[in-house]
């Protein structure tokens, strides 16, 4: 890895311009930590607070209505990309190595924020016990607009890679298949929220069930941590998609069907895009497996266990609000399980002390009458 110039370099963040009509735009981050250290299990739950907490600082406004706001979040967030290996309940980082990290922007207003932001970044990305140094930052998807992506260029397929889990709710449960009506249901969200040229989405998501086709797929599963609370299992790999023939009798959802294959790697795919999931990139690969530490595989199975487990018991006695209830008991008592304070955790889930330090008591009496 080059040195550390002591002048700013041409990678320098206050180098990065682009258009001020830019609706859409990701960053790449180089980030290095000074010495080994150590990251707890869930520790997207902390990039997700640092990047909000850099907003806030800047745009209180806009921090509140990302924290808040009712429609689709107009960011993403990738998890770390690079060497990382299980250390007892930890996860390890290396000294003086490179961890890429993605952050897009889905709207104007939040792209005009960045535009500031990268010309004041702070020199440490501050993490639980572990700064990460901002090494560079560079334009890793290239600023465009909804209208531009609508009206570029297209190849007659679509391939997608998922580089990290990727899932959608269906039923009040995790779904891990790319499903073509759930994959562009998910981009059209977005699209609706953020384009200024809605389309309905009944109509155009049965028109994807009647006429986009599966030409080749991928696939692996892996349980993961989701968020703040909770496990998923979802799914890694690639798929190609193409249109049946008849498509092309609706010729303006066969140009959003095109445009939002290649809104895919701005927005990524499926639910917890905010928290490192469902990470997508255009183009096929058939290497894409992405290396989940043991101890988060660990960790999500055992949430993902108590929580089954949880759900049954609430529903006997008739609680209300059973499974986010069971859920946070899951979450709760896992991560107590692995050595983490409950004053951590609290704060992790934004929650009182003395609530988590209940639910972790009425988990465990909980656990112990099934035992």
């Amino acid at each position: 890895m080059p040195r550390r110039s002591q002048k700013k370099a041409d990678t320098s963040p206050y180098k990065l311009t682009w258009p001020p009509d830019t609706e859409l735009i990701g960053l790449e981050f180089e980030l290095v930590p000074a010495k080994d250290c150590d990251l707890f299990p869930q520790y997207t739950i902390g990039l997700h607070a640092w990047f909000l907490e850099q907003v806030r600082s800047q745009d209180p406004e806009l921090s509140a209505y990302l924290h808040d706001g009712e429609s689709e979040k107009p960011f993403t967030i990738s998890a770390l990309n690079g060497e990382m290996i299980s250390s007892g309940r930890q996860i390890q980082l290396s000294a003086n190595t490179c961890y890429r990290w993605y952050v897009t922007a889905l709207s104007r207003r939040v792209q005009q924020w960045m535009v500031q932001w990268v010309k004041n970044l702070p020199e440490v990305l501050e993490l639980r016990n572990a700064p990460l140094q901002i090494h560079s930052v560079s334009i890793a998807h290239s600023p465009t607009t909804y209208a531009q992506l609508l009206e570029s260029e297209h190849s007659d397929t679509i391939a997608l890679k998922f580089l990290s889990p990727t899932s959608f709710r269906r039923k009040g449960h995790h779904f891990p298949l790319p499903v073509p009506v759930n994959v562009f249901h998910s981009y059209l969200r977005r699209w609706n929220d953020f384009s200024g040229m809605a389309v309905d989405q009944d109509a155009f998501l049965a028109w994807v069930e009647d006429y986009v086709l599966i030409t080749r797929c991928q696939l692996t599963t892996a349980k993961v941590l989701a968020g703040k609370k909770g496990a998923v299992t979802g799914f890694t790999g690639a798929i190609e998609l193409t249109l049946a023939k008849e498509a092309a009798k609706q010729p303006q959802f066969e140009q959003l069907f095109y445009a939002l294959g290649k809104l895919a790697p701005y927005c990524g795919t499926g639910h917890k895009t905010t928290f490192g999931l469902g990470q997508t990139r255009f183009g096929w690969s058939s290497q894409v497996v992405q290396d989940i530490p043991d101890v988060q595989t660990v960790l999500a199975k055992r949430i993902e266990d108590l929580t089954q487990i949880f759900k049954a018991r609430r529903k006997r006695t008739g609680g209300e609000r059973a499974d986010e209830i069971a859920t946070k008991w899951a979450t709760i008592l896992a991560r107590r399980e692995m050595g983490e304070s409950l004053q951590v955790v609290a704060e992790d889930l934004e929650m009182p002390y003395e609530t988590v330090k209940t639910y972790v008591k009425l988990a465990r009496r909980a656990l112990k009458t099934e035992e």
